[in-house]
């Protein structure tokens, strides 16, 4: 892809980041289906484990990955970095406030490791 991805979203790295470990299928056009898991997200993106064991070595910058997640549903992400087993994720579209905290509540059900908003 010449360029990268043309996130709609622009650098939003800082955002309040939620520490959670939550397994779910990332969706590729070129790899299908293969296991990631979660380990922090926040409204406009998330970083995940799982990237060692995929076939065909690591994807490139700006490629996109779709996942399902509670109460947000489908959601498509572009990946922004890769280091190691680890890769940060952006979304194309910022999860709204009252499903991100309903989301939140299902994925990480013990409220002292979620964060104050």
């Amino acid at each position: 892809m010449a360029g990268g991805a043309q996130l709609s979203v622009t650098d939003l790295r800082r955002s309040p980041r939620h520490p959670v470990r939550f397994a779910v299928t990332g969706e590729h056009a070129r790899r299908g289906e293969f296991p990631l898991e979660i380990r922090n997200i926040s409204a406009h993106g998330f970083m995940a484990s799982g990237f060692a064991q995929l076939e065909g070595g690591v994807m490139g910058r700006g490629e996109r990955v779709t996942i399902r997640l509670p109460h947000a549903g489908r959601i498509e992400a572009h990946l922004i970095w890769c280091l190691d087993d680890c890769a940060g994720f952006q979304f194309e579209r910022i999860i709204r406030f009252d499903d991100f905290s309903a989301m939140i509540a299902a994925i990480q059900p013990n409220p002292r490791l979620r964060r104050n908003r």
